[in-house]
């Protein structure tokens, strides 16, 4: 099912059942299941692939700080992932936050990510975004669609619980939340995606709400994240210099009005040279972006309802 940004006019892609019937929980489960849902993943990561111009990432003009993806690449890998994200909606199906769902999503995620790395020739283009969106896949499955804090609880409560089964090898990103003391990919998704719920969606719509393009509320949204997140995509590429650059980079662009003022956009314009000259990228990131996109575009269709 192709799906493609809507203006706030734009009708829901999901309405509600003829007639109205049942009850909300009941109607959320019609008009929305594990198919839309994973449809709804995978255009969040393709729109978060191109938008631009984002500061050392990929992106329409060309392959940011890496030399092993560009957008098709992203785009393949999107792809690549839709079936393992209806498989983690099917599972969370009737369930509860617990244990064993913890771990069959896992499981799934782990068979998920062997089909990205073969789509892309083994580069690791969404090993974190399968994480957050698997888990706010099962969140909204289990809370119903709509609200993005409670979708983001549900989440969270599955975050909490361990893995038996997960690999004894230590990811990039536990090593340098080791070294570091950030929260990481696990620490956000256990604090109920703090960076998605509370910065990345209240930036979204404070700059659609002042006139923005969707493109610039997109890019504010990032900037916004990038200005909070200890990204361990920074920490591991260029340690704390590359971090704080980043950080302080992205408040400049905020500070200057965002990026839909020329000065915003040149502040932006001095980021992106700044991350590339570092070769550095923040990923982490852009993986909370695609999945405040995922949110968003859930709250938005289902907003008559929410309201």
């Amino acid at each position: 099912m192709p799906i493609r940004a809507r203006t706030r006019a734009d009708p829901s892609p999901y309405p509600p059942p003829a007639g109205g019937g049942g009850t909300r929980t009941e109607r959320h489960a019609n008009a929305i299941g594990p198919h839309a849902l994973a449809d709804l993943a995978v255009w969040a990561l393709v729109e978060e692939a191109e938008l631009t111009p984002k500061p050392g990432l990929v992106d329409r003009r060309g392959p940011g700080a890496h030399r092993d993806l560009d957008l098709e690449t992203l785009r393949r890998s999107a792809r690549a992932l839709r079936s393992a994200f209806r498989a983690m909606a099917e599972v969370a199906q009737g369930r509860a936050p617990d244990q064993a769902l913890r771990e069959e999503l896992a499981a799934i995620g782990r068979a998920g990510e062997t089909r990205m790395m073969a789509a892309t020739g083994g580069s690791n283009a969404h090993r974190g975004a399968i994480w957050a969106l698997g888990l706010l896949l099962a969140g909204a499955v289990i809370a119903g669609p709509g609200d993005p804090c409670r979708i983001a609880g549900a989440a969270a409560a599955i975050a909490q619980w361990p893995d038996r089964f997960a690999p004894r090898h230590t990811s990039n990103g536990e090593q340098v939340r080791q070294a570091h003391g950030a929260a990481g990919a696990r620490g956000e998704a256990q604090a109920g995606f703090p960076h998605v719920v509370a910065i990345a969606l209240p930036a979204l719509r404070a700059s659609r709400a002042a006139g923005a393009t969707e493109e610039e509320a997109r890019l504010d949204a990032l900037l916004a994240v990038m200005a909070s997140l200890d990204d361990t995509c920074l920490l591991h590429r260029g340690g704390r210099p590359a971090l704080q650059a980043a950080q302080s980079g992205a408040c400049a662009v905020l500070a200057a009005g965002g990026t839909a003022t020329p000065a915003g956009r040149a502040a932006l314009q001095a980021l992106d040279a700044d991350l590339l000259s570092r070769w550095v990228s923040p990923g982490g990131s852009a993986d909370l972006l695609a999945a405040a996109l995922f949110l968003d575009r859930i709250d938005r269709s289902f907003a008559p309802w929410n309201a």
